[in-house]
């Protein structure tokens, strides 16, 4: 330690000795290497000053960089918000081209029937109607009165016959079904062409309706596609039938339709109300396992009551009665002894709710009408709404209106021309709904009796536009303009409108079959109107022209 000390202290007094400032030397000189070292310093002040301009450039660039990528932030910032106002007007005119758009297919369907003006105003959209020229009035005067006013008297005699026995039947199908257990039937009513007087082709088929109910304590609840829930595509036009008790609110409660668990009970209702046995409901004619209606077992029940009924009074008349078709459960014929027949429908029904809208088991198809979903699937029919449809417009049209005239040639034409060249996809009920449109959108004066051939002309046209377009909207589903009178319910004037025509976008074939029959039938026209008219006279026509004009 003291060793320490020692050598600390004499380091301490080397240094004061030998510093320059305590003892100066009186003879000292300038160094030799002064230059030398004023050259090194120049030197290093040259670096410094270089190393001085390095770093500005540096802070310069960085400064630079820094202008850049702020007008780049900004350019940048400038360009979304361009994106941003871009997208928002290209969103507004989408936006304007969906309503223009919407508004488009909504004045189409809402005047699906404004055919209105003169049938010069209509445009023909196809080819084939260019240069066809229909017969003049005088020609078609002829040919309705000798090819089919002669038959509205057979129509008459034939529709009495028929309800008449219809009645008599309905009144033995009662007498042999259990009242306790079967089906109760109520009174047919006549409906279609037969009895809207303007069925022309043989043979003639009156088609009748039966309503029917289950027995007490049960009830049917019927839901359409229309009602709210969703249906596909192709069940539009269809609805379902549930066979309830009479005192169950299946709208109210929820125990049929949310599994509860085996540990809970409905308060509402009873393990012995909500739990049937399948037979039971077999027997009231369900689709197995289910409360649903079910058209096949309909159609089976309907045809042995309808056997046992005319075992029961076969005896008081002179002819024979069968099932014309095995598929419909109500296509009847009589025979005569003499060898004629007549042909007649019978079909169950299940009316909708309290309206005249029916749930039909089985409707006379055509080849365009698509294949039924189920057979828990009912066709609704609003074929006594288009009666009286037709009645109402009748009273308000001149005297001896030729908007029956009108259907019933263009449904012979259609007729004459599918037994030459095999069925199609049009029906004699699209012919009626094109007539039905016409009536909405025409004035009645427009019908008076000598416009037969311009009336005529106009449906030619308005069907096949209807063609070209694949579109043909039923009548009174979607149309807010039915009138009041009828009572339609408005659950189905408010439902979107239904397109018969939608099966033509589906089968390719059908449609093309059916415009090829439609064109060829416009091309003949005359030739089969010729056919069976009279040969009238060229100055006779011409004197019934200046009589019309």
């Amino acid at each position: 330690m003291p060793v320490g000390i020692f050598r600390v202290c004499l380091v301490v007094i080397t240094a004061i000795i030998n510093h320059p400032l305590l003892f100066p030397k009186e003879n000292g000189t300038i160094p030799e290497n002064t230059e030398e070292i004023i050259q090194k310093m120049k030197e290093r002040e040259e670096i410094l000053r270089l190393e001085q301009l390095r770093l500005e450039q540096e802070i310069a660039g960085q400064e630079a960089r820094q202008k850049a990528l702020e007008k780049a932030a900004k350019v940048v910032e400038e360009s979304k918000e361009e994106k941003v106002s871009w997208d928002m007007w290209t969103a507004i005119s989408l936006v304007i081209f969906l309503l223009i758009e919407l508004w488009r297919q909504d004045f189409q369907e809402g005047n699906w029937q404004d055919t209105g003006g003169e049938e010069d105003d209509m445009a023909v959209l196809g080819k084939a109607f260019k240069g066809v020229v229909l017969p003049n009035k005088a020609t078609l005067a002829s040919f309705y009165e000798k090819r089919i006013l002669g038959t509205t008297g057979d129509m008459a005699r034939m529709r009495e016959m028929v309800e008449g026995f219809a009645d008599d039947l309905l009144e033995a199908l009662r007498s042999v079904c259990n009242r306790d257990a079967d089906m109760e039937v109520e009174d047919c009513m006549g409906v279609g062409s037969m009895y809207e007087n303007w069925r022309v082709r043989k043979p003639f088929v009156c088609d009748l309706i039966v309503p029917f109910a289950p027995p007490e304590p049960y009830c049917f609840r019927s839901q359409t596609w229309c009602s709210g829930d969703s249906f596909p595509p192709d069940e539009q036009g269809y609805g379902t039938i549930k066979v309830c008790r009479a005192h169950e609110d299946v709208a109210g409660c929820i125990c049929d339709k949310t599994k509860l668990g085996e540990d809970m009970l409905c308060l509402l209702h009873s393990q012995a109300v909500t739990t049937r046995p399948s037979s039971e409901m077999e027997d009231l004619l369900c689709f197995k396992n289910t409360q649903y209606l079910d058209a096949d077992q309909v159609m089976k029940w309907f045809q042995i009551a309808v056997t046992k009924a005319w075992n029961r009074i076969s005896h008081k008349y002179e002819f024979d009665l069968s099932f014309s078709l095995l598929d419909s459960p109500g296509a009847l014929k009589i025979k005569f002894k003499s060898g004629k027949s007549i042909a007649f429908n019978l079909t169950p029904v299940v009316q909708y709710e309290n309206s005249d809208v029916y749930f039909i088991s089985h409707f006379p198809r055509s080849g365009l009408a698509a294949d039924q979903p189920s057979s828990t699937h009912w066709f609704l029919t609003f074929a006594v709404y288009e009666r009286r449809f037709i009645q109402l417009v009748s009273k308000m049209l001149p005297a001896n209106a030729c908007h029956v005239s009108c259907l019933q040639i263009l449904s012979f034409l259609h007729g004459k021309q599918c037994s030459l060249t095999g069925p199609s996809g049009l029906s004699n009920y699209h012919l009626k709904t094109v007539l039905l449109h016409l009536l909405q959108a025409r004035p009645c004066q427009d019908w008076a009796p000598e416009k037969l051939e311009a009336r005529l002309q106009d449906m030619l046209k308005f069907l096949e536009k209807c063609l070209h377009e694949k579109k043909l909207y039923h009548f009174f589903i979607g149309n807010g303009k039915v009138p009041a009178e009828l009572g339609f319910p408005i659950i189905f004037q408010m439902a979107e409108p239904l397109n018969l025509f939608r099966p033509f976008v589906l089968h390719r074939d059908v449609y093309r079959k059916t415009v090829d029959t439609f064109h060829e039938m416009l091309r003949n026209t005359s030739a089969l109107i010729n056919e069976y008219t009279v040969h009238i006279p060229h100055a006779h026509t011409n004197g019934i022209h200046k009589e019309s004009l």
